[in-house]
């Protein structure tokens, strides 16, 4: 290991005398040598934050997309609002900084897909990469696919994938899956807003779909095949928008080596579904304390979920209650973020 020395270089090294050495310290007049690369030398992280519309591509994780663009921005802190498997493209927002606390009001909005499902073939992942477990001969038409969607649209009741990120016992669902082990997953509520088919070739059909939180496209295949008789799985996904963020303002990883900047959009962008309210500085201060201020003015909201600018900055989101506002999060942007125009 590199912090090991062997015992023929810790020979050959000159000894120092008794009289200059301590015991549980460094040499006397000098300071313990710092291991690895020196502080200074280490770049300081930036204070940015804001959100990234990355137009995620096939075949890298979620989470190593954060880390590229982190390192882009050079930024402290960011994470991602949902996760997009490694084989499906599109709409990954990321959060920087002081946006990562609006996070759940991003994946809190809808979501929007286009997915391709091949017909004859059910697998034990739902998806491409998954092992054949059911085949079939037969291959639904356009019409009798047309004909099957509405009974899939609105409240349904769904059972994940068997390799999801649903966690049983404290085990994620996927990692016992991959170890052989028999996954029985419940069925839960999740809604479907739209679905329509924007192609159909023989034995594979491309498919948009509009749905809330929790909504599995890779279940919703399976299912459509088992319903039509003829088995089928994902074969191609992408999605293309997720609350306010779609493919419009979207970004790949190489427009953001070229340009940072332009690609780092204000953090009250994730709240563009609640009102806001302008505040005074003082009232700013207060909430920046954490304390409920009285909202006034006909315009004010009366309830619900709200977020408080102060000069055009973000100060604080909460619940407006009995006309105040009680603040659930408090932000610290001053210059660090991007400011709408």
């Amino acid at each position: 290991m590199q912090d090991e020395i062997s015992s023929e270089r810790a020979s050959e090294a000159p000894q120092a005398p008794r009289g200059d050495m301590r015991r549980d310290g460094p040499p006397r007049g000098g300071r313990r040598p710092q291991r690895g690369r020196p502080r200074h030398d280490r770049p300081k992280k930036n204070d940015v934050s804001g959100w990234v519309v990355l137009d995620k591509g096939v075949g890298i994780t979620s989470t190593q997309a954060v880390a590229v663009v982190k390192r882009l921005f050079n930024a402290k802190k960011a994470g991602h609002a949902g996760t997009l498997d490694p084989l499906a493209s599109g709409i990954l927002p990321i959060a920087l900084g002081e946006a990562t606390k609006t996070v759940p009001f991003v994946m809190d909005g809808r979501k929007a897909y286009r997915f391709e499902v091949t017909w004859g073939v059910e697998t034990d992942t739902d998806d491409a990469e998954g092992r054949p477990v059911e085949t079939s001969e037969n291959r639904p038409t356009r019409e009798a696919i047309e004909a099957a969607l509405p009974a899939f649209v609105g409240e349904i009741e769904q059972v994940p994938p068997r390799f999801s990120a649903i966690k049983i016992q404290g085990e994620r669902a996927y990692d016992l899956a991959r170890d052989g082990e028999v996954v029985e997953l419940v069925a839960r509520a999740v809604r479907i807003d739209h679905l329509s088919v924007i192609e159909h070739h023989g034995d594979r059909t491309v498919i948009a779909a509009e749905c809330g939180k929790g909504t599995y496209v890779r279940a919703l295949a399976r299912d459509l095949g088992r319903v039509l008789g003829c088995y089928g799985h994902v074969s191609a996904l992408r999605r293309t928008r997720v609350g306010p963020f779609g493919e419009a303002t979207a970004c790949s990883v190489a427009a953001l080596e070229e340009s940072t900047e332009m690609h780092l959009h204000p953090v009250e962008t994730a709240l563009e579904e609640i009102p806001s309210v302008a505040v005074s500085r003082d009232m700013g201060l207060r909430l920046m304390r954490g304390q409920p201020v009285i909202l006034r003015g006909h315009d004010a909201p009366v309830g619900g979920k709200a977020y408080a600018t102060c000069g055009g900055v973000l100060v604080a989101v909460g619940d407006v209650e009995r006309g105040e506002l009680v603040p659930h999060r408090v932000f610290h942007l001053g210059g660090t973020a991007p400011q709408r125009n």
